[in-house]
């Protein structure tokens, strides 16, 4: 899938994701604020999270965070069914007119709280999280289906690991991490606490 998913992603116009000033920055390889105290990923983070992910179209995927929908669209050319969510209806709403007028056909929306993931579509095969988490969901371990992997950033507000959560056929998982990255807040429960501990 490696060469079929860097040309979609050479391919894909993040300035059809933004819609405020920053449109005019979107071929540059930096976050970018999308309103709402939210941003849009750097490209190569995208595309290094979504090909971490292995993805084939026989898998049903979670995303938690749709964002401005730039990753669930990098999610949906390679997966079979991805189910996304996001807390803030203003971007909920605007995403999914965006990735229908895209022609995206294999998407589930939902407006809710992520970190309890969905449980009523569960198990899932892949997992993303595109915001923080102070510690990992255990609702999305739960939901995560036996062989499935979750790609998830975790740590305290400036600085996180990006971790990977693998599980195996008798649904024991293991976690490593992948690098440092940064994102915002997944709010809620498992966001950012005072004297938390990550990967618990």
């Amino acid at each position: 899938m490696d060469n079929a998913l860097y040309d979609f992603f050479r391919r894909l116009d993040r300035s059809l994701f933004i819609e405020n000033e920053n449109k005019i920055y979107a071929d540059y390889d930096s976050p970018l604020s999308i309103g709402l105290g939210q941003t849009i990923s750097q490209p190569s983070l995208v595309y290094k999270m979504t090909e971490l992910l292995e993805l084939d179209k026989d898998m049903k995927v979670l995303e938690i965070g749709t964002g401005s929908g730039y990753q669930t669209a990098m999610l949906a050319a390679f997966a079979g069914q991805v189910y996304t969510v996001e807390r803030l209806e203003e971007l909920a709403v605007k995403a999914q007119k965006r990735l229908k007028s895209l022609g995206y056909g294999n998407i589930t929306y939902k407006i809710g709280d992520g970190s309890e993931g969905w449980e009523e579509h569960a198990p899932f095969d892949r997992i993303i999280v595109t915001a923080a988490a102070g510690e990992i969901p255990r609702q999305l371990i739960r939901q995560l289906a036996p062989e499935g992997l979750m790609i998830i950033p975790v740590g305290e507000k400036g600085l996180q690991k990006l971790a990977r959560v693998t599980k195996d056929e008798k649904n024991n998982f293991a976690i490593d991490t992948l690098g440092d990255v940064t994102f915002v807040e997944l709010v809620g429960e498992y966001g950012w606490k005072q004297n938390n501990r990550s990967f618990n």
